[in-house]
């Protein structure tokens, strides 16, 4: 018999469902009281009609649902041998934080590792990609201020921008929320044990699931995700209670980011490295200077 677990896990599998439609599916389910197994009898009218499916996404779900859901069941083996929870947005227990931020937060999240993080006192350092090296120095600063004030890092894996503050709670043994741009398998290893970034290995070889959590919003085994990195940094935004940005390029999807925290009513702060940073200040930013106070005096000496 086919769990709810199953049922969205085997979705997420299928070309063509996303995580709204998955949502979709287990809202109305639980509203009507359908069981998995009742939802599975279904054809291709009931899904076009009453859950919203696109009639390719209806056929391709009712000619191949029995294989999806064998993968579906071998995958939830994979996955329930290290404890890998898969939450959707319909569920009580999805992050608030992301939910509170977010207008339209993904709707399948999988989460490996210390998930209690999730409730402790988060931040993001966050700055567009290719940032001169002045802005990497401050992004390790700031990383390092939050962490050593007892806050968790957000943070991504796979740029130097994020790479710089990841490594960071790995020097001071505390632990980080790594949100990922693939699956786990795909960014871990196949016994999630990996470190996913060679810096992070001078630090630490394996990564620690008693210390960390990871957080992905695609398929276990997915290599690339055409949107993951716009989702990515979009839930580490949402997950972080405050936001440093270091540089936003005008138009850019850090500044995007920010201005959202900042309707969300989330504190944020902004480096005068960014050309904005202005108006991010009349938006009710805080405003970082690029060099601490010591520095700027004897610099200005």
């Amino acid at each position: 018999m086919a769990s709810r677990r199953t049922l969205a896990l085997a979705m997420a599998l299928t070309p063509g469902i996303g995580a709204k439609t998955i949502c979709r599916v287990l809202g109305r389910n639980d509203l009507l009281g359908r069981s998995p197994e009742e939802f599975l009898r279904f054809g291709k009218a009931v899904l076009t009609e009453e859950y919203r499916l696109a009639a390719a996404t209806a056929t391709a779900w009712v000619d191949h649902r029995k294989r999806l859901l064998a993968e579906a069941e071998d995958t939830e083996r994979r996955l329930d041998r290290f404890g890998v929870s898969l939450v959707t947005a319909v569920d009580p227990h999805y992050p608030h934080a992301l939910e509170a931020f977010d207008p339209d937060p993904p709707g399948v999240l999988f989460l490996y590792g210390n998930a209690r993080l999730l409730e402790s006192r988060t931040f993001a350092v966050l700055s567009s990609r290719k940032s001169p090296p002045a802005a990497l120095d401050l992004i390790e600063r700031l990383a390092e201020e939050g962490v050593l004030s007892g806050e968790t890092l957000v943070a991504g894996h796979d740029t130097a921008e994020y790479q710089r503050a990841a490594v960071v709670p790995l020097r001071w043994g505390a632990p980080r929320i790594l949100v990922l741009d693939r699956g786990l398998y795909a960014a871990l290893g196949e016994d999630l044990s990996d470190e996913p970034f060679r810096t992070a290995r001078l630090w630490r070889y394996r990564f620690d699931p008693a210390t960390d959590l990871a957080v992905s919003v695609c398929a276990p085994d997915l290599r690339y995700h055409a949107a993951g990195n716009k989702t990515r940094d979009r839930v580490i935004a949402g997950l972080a209670r405050r936001l440093d940005i270091v540089i936003a390029q005008e138009g850019g999807n850090m500044e995007r980011l920010g201005r959202l925290a900042l309707k969300a009513g989330r504190p944020v702060r902004v480096s005068d490295l960014s050309l904005n940073y202005r108006a991010f200040r009349e938006a009710g930013a805080e405003i970082i200077p690029a060099s601490p106070p010591a520095q700027a005096s004897r610099d200005g000496s």
